[in-house]
């Protein structure tokens, strides 16, 4: 028999009551806004929308395209659009590293308003914000700036800007800005800049801010600091000197300190700010550091009222390979036992996740001290002779290497890596720095980086991109590196340390990381039951090589990935210029598209109303250094009508 079919009359009169069926479904999906720069003040980077699935994802289109512009920058510099826009109060925030803040309408994206201030850069190769803060208006509040947006900036500035109109708040700081350099004592220009996000809790905005790595002894402190939301007067400041240490006469706080310039977080119900430090100066030489590095490589956390220390864990003892902690904090519950245990889930460059209790500092998935080599190590440094390690392999998400692992396109370009393998030194992940030269792998770039880890809470999985891409590290005794400075060659200086150094990528002469693929992947760690779910290459070679040599290995990365209450992973951040969703059970690739510039980004999703569309936006800047395209693109995503 036919199969029955509707006349058009029946259609038409059936039409009504099928669209107010479909805004019906609509209104029944959750709304939710992305107000914080990880998702929520605990950086889970979790949605509960719903209304793109597993079944859908394949229909996303590209709904609009912003080019907020990247005005010509310094040659040796990469203005890098890496930042997570904000969606709160019905409007979109976002930053550029070159200095612009713009509110635009999240569903169209157009310009609502643009501040514009041209940052000194002197100094910087990185020219990045990575996000903004959002302090909602006070209850009965009335006249400019009641709900503001703070942002950092590349000279050592943090703004305030009224979320209505872009304009300075006047009444914060020196109108509408702090310098963060003052009362410092001696600061250079291009010391210290602020590129991540400040958070807020309360009335308080709490910030750290970046250092220049290596580039001499006698740094300016490393601070976090906490300022009244709408005076910007000092409310504490906690300096990451060693228990007892006093500042020498003159000078405030300790200098040369452990910075923090990776996103914090906060729990506004526990009142405690989570920090995750740097290095003290200089990042590959312990010798003149002394004690300074008591705090270094560490979550430390702090009371948000006072800015005093309630506990911290290290994750590297004294740290030469600057494995500093590069990520943000991320709190979940974690669930034991039918028990819900306040967790803070940490991940490092070096490969190691740690999940601690958060109202303590104590690990919930056992660590233990293991002995590590000294194989190389320079006379009158000081090494730690043990490093933590998770006991449970799932948290340990960088690979082990081996000769064997030392990989070519043909045998001409592997006996290449094989030379630099054979010719530095090799003992396993905390091999120290060498003058005959140490491999490192993880590099300094890391296992994973500024990323982080995104959480879903409702089913307890934890998802990480990882890059597994070798680096070697050499360095030179301070008179061998001044005579190379003075004939004009290039060594990273660390003024008044004993040593200075080179680090490079580990390649070949065709350019590709010297170890076999995945150079990159993505993974799924089950935090119920403590076990890996799955492990997949991310990315593909297809721009890094010409054509045909296109294919999906899995490739260096650098950016997040965002969950959604459905099971989809989204994820940019690869060599290639793709924004990508995976299912979250099964690592599966549902959907990708080409994006106008590497996504060296974390994507965020939003959905303002009831019968409104689900947005999923990342802006696709790219990353000179990491070798993608350059652009100036924030693009939007939603499921086609």
């Amino acid at each position: 028999m036919p199969s029955p079919t509707l006349s058009r009359a029946a259609f038409a009169l059936l039409l009504p009551a099928l669209l107010a069926a479909s805004a019906g479904t609509r209104a029944a999906d959750p709304v939710a806004d992305w107000p914080q720069w990880g998702g929520s003040e605990g950086g889970i980077r979790y949605s509960p929308l719903t209304q793109i699935t597993p079944a859908n994802v394949g229909k996303l289109k590209r709904a609009w395209t912003y080019h907020i512009g990247m005005p010509k920058a310094p040659e040796f510099s990469s203005p890098t659009l890496e930042g997570t826009p904000l969606v709160v109060g019905g409007r979109m925030f976002a930053c550029s590293g070159l200095g612009k803040v713009v509110a635009l309408d999240p569903e169209t994206g157009k310009e609502l308003w643009a501040y514009v201030r041209q940052p000194d850069t002197m100094g910087q190769y990185l020219l990045n914000c990575r996000g903004l803060a959002y302090h909602a208006a006070p209850e009965g509040g009335a006249g400019a700036c009641q709900s503001r947006v703070f942002a950092g900036t590349l000279d050592a500035k943090l703004l305030a800007l009224d979320a209505a109109t872009g304009k300075l708040c006047e009444d914060f700081g020196e109108h509408g800005a702090l310098d963060l350099a003052k009362g410092l004592g001696e600061v250079h220009t291009g010391d210290i800049w602020v590129s991540s996000p400040p958070v807020v809790i309360g009335d308080k905005v709490v910030f750290g801010a970046s250092m220049a790595d290596n580039a001499r002894v006698d740094m300016p402190p490393g601070l976090i600091r906490a300022v009244d939301a709408r005076t910007g007067a000092l409310v504490w400041a906690w300096n990451s000197a060693p228990p007892g240490e006093q500042p020498k006469p003159g000078e405030r706080w300790v200098r040369g300190t452990p910075n923090a310039w990776a996103p914090l977080s906060v729990d506004s119900e526990r009142k405690l700010v989570f920090v995750p430090t740097g290095n003290a100066s200089t990042d590959h030489t312990n010798i003149v550091r002394g004690e300074r590095d008591y705090y270094a490589a560490s979550v430390v956390a702090l009371d948000a009222d006072t800015g005093e220390l309630r506990w911290h864990f290290q994750t590297v003892h004294r740290d030469h390979w600057d494995y500093d902690i590069p990520s943000q904090p991320v709190l979940f519950p974690l669930h034991r036992d039918g028990k819900e245990i306040p967790a803070l889930a940490q991940s490092t460059k070096q490969g190691h996740i740690f999940i601690l209790n958060r109202e303590t500092g104590e690990p919930l998935f056992p660590v233990e001290e293991r002995p590590v080599t000294q194989m190389g190590g320079i006379a009158g440094e000081r090494y730690s002779p043990t490093q933590p390690f998770p006991v449970n392999p799932a948290f340990i998400v960088r690979r082990e290497l081996t000769r064997e692992d030392i990989w070519g396109f043909t045998p001409w370009d592997k006996g290449k890596c094989l030379e630099k393998f054979d010719a530095a030194n090799w003992d396993g992940v905390f091999t120290p720095p060498s003058t005959r030269g140490t491999v490192m792998f993880p590099s300094f770039m890391g296992a994973t980086n500024w990323g982080g880890v995104s959480i879903d809470p409702v089913n307890g999985i934890l998802v990480i991109n990882t890059t597994q891409v070798p680096a070697i590290i050499r360095m030179y005794p301070r008179a061998e590196a001044d005579a190379m400075l003075a004939r004009g060659e290039f060594v990273i200086p660390a003024v008044g340390a004993p040593y200075a150094h080179l680090m490079a990528p580990m390649l070949s002469p065709l350019g590709a990381p010297c170890v076999k693929p995945p150079w990159g992947t993505l993974l799924a760690i089950d935090l119920n039951k403590g076990e890996r779910m799955w492990e997949v290459p991310l990315g593909s070679t297809r721009d890094m090589a010409p054509f045909p040599l296109w294919f999906d290995w899995g490739v260096p990365n650098m950016g997040g990935s965002v969950l959604t209450a459905t099971g989809l992973a989204f994820i940019g951040a690869t060599t290639d210029n793709y924004l990508r969703a995976f299912d979250v059970k099964t690592g599966e690739k549902l959907w990708e598209d080409r994006l106008p510039g590497g996504g060296q980004s974390t994507p965020m999703t939003f959905r303002l109303r009831e019968g409104g569309k689900q947005y999923v936006v990342i802006a696709a800047g790219g990353h000179k250094y990491l070798g993608t395209d350059l652009s100036d693109a924030l693009v939007a995503y939603t499921l086609e009508e």
